[in-house]
């Protein structure tokens, strides 16, 4: 299959996901997009009152983010990575973890338990997904200088927030549509600074978002899900 192939194929994956994404979005309401399912889930909270070491944001409602190591839920990701090609080091930057820390991981054996803090709020998911395609566009075709992280002003109106999300995630994919066959193939054409991205071909790059925007997609189904399931 020639590049142009390639691209098409991306962002028709991309466009189906999209357009299944924004039929499980309609509808939700503050309340379901705060709700925790267990004690002591990642949300978004007001500044000051966050319950993780390192929740960020640069407005007065930030989100959660634990102390820096690899919890046991998070082994299978780590271990992904690694297979993708992605080096110890950078793995252990993108955790702000020491490489130690993550040879430990991947010599881990048996399957760990789950860590009941990495369950997370509809709040926390669609915030998770809009930082990162906000600073990947930032990274692969704006100016390549804002910190991701401090690029979404988070809010606890779900309306807002997804009028928001909606709004960066078609600038992405306008952008990514007039990408030409050489950029796709540009090793670091996307700088973005948390993960592998500078040291991938932008073609990879695309086709990770691609899951990570699905996977996180469907977490927040099932989570809308279990919302009805409580109420009824």
């Amino acid at each position: 299959m020639g590049t142009t192939g390639r691209l098409e194929l991306l962002l028709g994956q991309f466009d189906k996901a999209r357009d299944m994404a924004q039929v499980r979005l309609t509808g939700i309401a503050d309340e379901e997009f705060l709700w925790e399912p267990v004690p002591g889930c990642w949300s978004l909270r007001r500044r000051g009152e966050a319950l993780t070491p390192r929740a960020f944001g640069p407005g007065e409602w930030v989100m959660d983010l634990g102390a820096a190591d690899i919890p046991a839920s998070e082994y299978g990701e780590v271990a992904r990575q690694a297979a993708s090609g992605m080096s110890v080091e950078k793995i252990a930057v993108d955790w702000s973890v020491s490489v130690e820390r993550v040879e430990e991981v991947l010599a881990h054996k048996g399957e760990p338990e789950p860590d009941p803090t990495h369950v997370t709020t509809i709040a926390w998911r669609l915030g998770h997904l809009h930082f990162q395609f906000a600073g990947g566009w930032e990274w692969a075709f704006g100016e390549r200088r804002r910190d991701p992280k401090l690029m979404v002003d988070f809010t606890p109106s779900a309306s807002l927030a997804v009028e928001r999300f909606w709004a960066d995630v078609d600038r992405w994919r306008e952008s990514v549509a007039d990408v030409t066959d050489e950029q796709l193939d540009t090793v670091g054409f996307s700088q973005y600074p948390y993960g592998s991205d500078p040291d991938d071909a932008f073609v990879d790059v695309l086709g990770g978002s691609n899951l990570e925007f699905i996977h996180h997609m469907a977490e927040i189904a099932v989570l809308r899900d279990l919302w009805r399931a409580r109420a009824e």
